[in-house]
Order: structure tokens, then C-alpha cells, then sequence
């Protein structure tokens, strides 16, 4: 096996895009979060959980993975990139926060789905305002046109 050599300057391993990205992400998240526990839709016990760091960003992946008519936990768990253990996990919690529930599939007496409650739905919404204004900050500290640029060049990766 050859030998391995690297450059004296290894600030490659903290600058690049995949690093810049995934701090993006864990800065638009933490937003999102903030934003939510301060909306008057979200009841007083999930802002008072989101405000203290309880509801985290893993969380987050129930809000954007759910479907609005109910998703199965393996159906979810797929489309968050998680385990179906991990997810299971979550809904748990959610469940017991009263944002979800489980309920019988009427496709399939043996499986259960995974459905938003009148909480869940405001909380929904107001994730909806919080992305839409955590959004629009970002567009407003690199400029319209950059996050544009920035939108259409990870749709573009993410596509192919």
C-alpha cells in the first residue's frame, strides 16, 4: 500500500461546501426552532419544550416528512433518513406532547399510521411561518439573487 501524504495545510477539512452546508442547515434549523417557540399558534407546552431545546431538529423531520392524511412509521422513517427505531422513538415523544397520534390504517387492519392532531396542525403552521421568515432573513443577509442562485444550484445537485 502506498503511503499516505497530506499538505501541511489541512484547512480543507473545514472548508468546504459539505462543511459550509451542514452549518447552513444546523443555523436555518436552529431559526426554525426559535421561531416557533414564539408563535402564538404553538401551544404554551411545546413552546415552553421548543424554548428549552427539548424539541430539537430531529423532531423537525415529523414536520417535514408527515403526510397531511397520515404516514406509516416506516414510510417515515424512509423519507427522514432515519431508522424505523429512531423514528419510532420520536413519535413516541411527539405522541406524548400530543402533536401526533397513531391511528388504525384503513388500507390495512394490522398497520397503524401516524397522524397530526389539532396540535400537531398548529404546529405545522406555524412551522410553515417560521421557515417563511427564517427564509426571507437568509435571503435578506446574501441578497435575493444569491439565494436564488444558492436554491436552483442545490435543487440542481439534490436532482441528479
Amino acid at each position: 500500500m502506498p503511503e499516505l501524504t497530506f499538505s501541511s495545510n489541512d484547512t480543507w477539512r473545514q472548508n468546504h461546501l459539505g462543511h459550509w452546508l451542514r452549518l447552513a442547515l444546523n443555523r436555518f434549523d436552529a431559526r426554525v426552532l426559535t421561531l416557533m417557540a414564539h408563535h402564538p399558534g404553538v401551544s404554551l407546552g411545546l413552546s415552553n419544550l421548543a424554548e428549552r431545546g427539548q424539541v430539537g431538529a430531529a423532531h423537525i423531520h415529523i414536520t417535514r416528512h408527515l403526510d397531511l392524511e397520515g404516514s406509516r412509521l416506516t414510510e417515515l422513517a424512509q423519507r427522514a433518513g432515519m431508522t424505523k427505531q429512531a423514528m419510532g422513538t420520536l413519535v413516541t415523544q411527539c405522541e406524548a406532547w400530543g402533536m401526533v397520534d397513531r391511528v388504525g390504517d384503513p388500507a390495512d387492519a394490522r398497520a397503524r399510521r401516524i397522524k397530526f392532531t389539532a396540535t400537531g396542525l398548529a404546529w405545522l403552521s406555524a412551522y410553515q411561518d417560521a421557515v417563511a421568515q427564517a427564509e426571507g432573513e437568509l435571503r435578506q443577509a446574501v441578497s435575493s439573487e444569491v439565494a436564488t442562485v444558492i436554491a436552483l444550484g442545490l435543487e440542481a445537485y439534490n436532482s441528479g
